[in-house]
């Protein structure tokens, strides 16, 4: 039981899942970080308003802190954009122009396939 556990766990896939997910959340952090001190200040400056993260609203004593929020969904577009665009955009490309080149490189048949077009054409001439 043990040995087929430390299989699972030494497969290529589960270090690389592994790897990914530190490496996010790392990036993540960079990205609120980002957002915190840098984009919410700049548009706080733009919008005259001194604290972008305390804007909320109040009903019935309950508070809503929607600048809050507003800095969770600025720091998940940026860190999708730039997950797509320097990630996915460039992987879609590469593969686009390896599928390309495979298909304009026709592979030269094999001896057995010549030998079988060889045979096809004989039985064609009786």
């Amino acid at each position: 039981m043990l040995t087929g556990f430390r299989d699972f766990i030494l497969r290529g896939n589960v270090v690389d899942l592994a790897v990914g997910v530190v490496i996010g959340a790392a990036f993540g952090t960079v990205v609120a970080s980002l957002v915190k001190d840098l984009l919410t200040p700049l548009i706080a400056a733009i919008f005259a308003a001194p604290d972008f993260s305390g804007l909320m609203f109040t009903i019935n004593g309950s508070k809503f802190m929607y600048g809050t929020f507003l800095n969770a969904l600025i720091a998940f577009l940026i860190a999708a954009g730039s997950i797509y665009f320097f990630v996915v955009a460039p992987m879609n490309k590469l593969l686009a122009k390896f599928k390309k080149e495979q298909a304009a490189a026709p592979a030269a048949p094999s001896s057995t396939d010549t030998l079988l077009i060889e045979i096809r054409d004989l039985l064609k001439q009786r």
